[in-house]
């Protein structure tokens, strides 16, 4: 044990001193190619990769207690002709390992997927209407979270509520609406529920199952309905694409709260006097968000905290998803020091999920730290999480990420 994390350790400055030398202080939004001389005609690429090597100390017995993970690769790419239209295009692949990979590359879970296409119309400066497979979701920040520029190692899993159940990989095929009043931004979306959801259980009584576009038919569980409003209290964010910002570095001064939902009449299903019945998921979440400088010494500091309450029908439990209530936050420091050197950042979160199905709470500590050489664009990230859910596991991860 004491080598393994000897050898964490090791890779941890091995991967510093790499990443130090390989900065891009000279990042300037990117690879954009202009299609004429105003740039109003573009497109724009961007590429990111996030690779990590966990240490869990909880491994069955004929597993090593460390291992490796590509938890993304990925591709994105937005154009437009005009200011009035765009196209955005993202595919790439997540958590490729020892278990997912495959001889020749051919498998599964070797394969690149499309994670979003959508096409958008702008109605007028503030207003846009869009359709296709996208990100425009509900219920809080978290659950538009950008995977580029997080503070904590990953999104907090429970706020991606619906992952897998009525969407493919936190997108829906559907059509959608954003845009913003003043200070206050919104986004609204109605979409196709997936048929082929995770939860593939039969229908049991007294349990509820995430079947219901699968098992009552699209025409009574077809249809899904988000939205998502926040007002901006400070600085205003841009909403010219859907992913929040994770942390901004006291690049900003923000502070919004949000109120946002996500309702799928009959999405669930359970037997009931020998018949299968439809109930309908409904969850809604409030939420606020700050980040701001410090002073002038380049410090900075990120909290976010959230309330979510989740009916999902009758004591539904399903992995990390249940109907019941969650609360989420989370913090960070960026010391003091010059932004164009290797700036530190401490942080710490906490959740924790009750469920009706049980009397166990899901209760998740994680703490870290981020070790930025060129911002979110070359970063390093070294968290402890622990668990507990009736018993008790934990790990450490280090995470290189790198994103042109």
């Amino acid at each position: 044990m004491k080598k393994q994390r000897l050898l964490l350790l090791g890779f941890f400055l091995a991967s510093f001193q790499f990443l130090i030398a390989q900065g891009s202080p000279d990042y300037n939004g990117g690879l954009k190619i202009k299609f004429d001389e105003d740039g109003k005609k573009y497109l724009r690429l961007i590429s990111w990769a996030q690779v990590q090597a966990t240490y869990n100390n909880d491994a069955p017995a004929t597993s090593s207690k460390t291992s490796f993970n590509l938890r993304r690769a990925r591709v994105l790419m937005f154009s437009q002709i005009t200011d009035k239209f765009l196209l955005l295009t993202h595919f790439g692949l997540n958590s490729l390992n020892a278990g997912s990979l495959s001889p020749t590359g051919k498998g599964e879970g070797s394969q690149l997927f499309l994670h979003a296409a959508w096409a958008q119309y702008n109605l007028g400066k503030n207003h846009a209407i869009g359709g296709g497979l996208h990100y425009f979701n509900g219920i809080s920040r978290l659950n538009n979270q950008s995977t580029l520029n997080m503070m904590t190692l990953d999104n907090n899993r429970q706020s991606w509520a619906t992952i897998g159940l009525s969407d493919q990989f936190a997108r829906h095929v559907g059509i959608f609406m954003k845009g913003k009043f003043g200070k206050l931004q919104y986004r609204v979306a109605v979409n196709d529920a997936i048929i082929n959801g995770l939860d593939a259980r039969p229908a049991v009584s007294g349990q509820a199952v995430y079947g219901g576009a699968n098992l009552l038919g699209t025409k009574e569980a077809g249809k899904t309905f988000a939205g998502y409003f926040e007002y901006n209290l400070l600085d205003q964010e841009s909403n010219f694409l859907p992913y929040k910002v994770g942390t901004y570095l006291g690049g900003k001064k923000v502070f919004n709260i949000g109120a946002g939902f996500f309702l799928h009449p009959k999405g669930t299903v359970k037997i009931e006097s020998g018949n299968t019945v439809g109930e309908d998921v409904s969850i809604f979440a409030i939420d606020a968000f700050y980040d701001a400088p410090l002073g002038d010494d380049g410090s900075a500091l990120t909290a976010y905290a959230t309330y979510q309450s989740n009916d999902y029908g009758e004591n539904y439990l399903y992995s990390a998803y249940g109907t019941g209530n969650m609360v989420y936050t989370h913090i960070g420091y960026v010391f003091a020091g010059d932004k164009t050197k290797t700036r530190f950042q401490p942080y710490a979160s906490y959740g924790s999920n009750s469920y009706d199905a049980t009397s166990n709470n899901r209760n998740i500590l994680g703490l870290g730290i981020n070790a930025y050489m060129s911002g979110h664009n070359s970063k390093l990230t070294l968290e402890y999480k622990n668990q507990d859910f009736g018993t008790s596991t934990s790990a450490v991860t280090l995470q290189a990420m790198i994103y042109l």
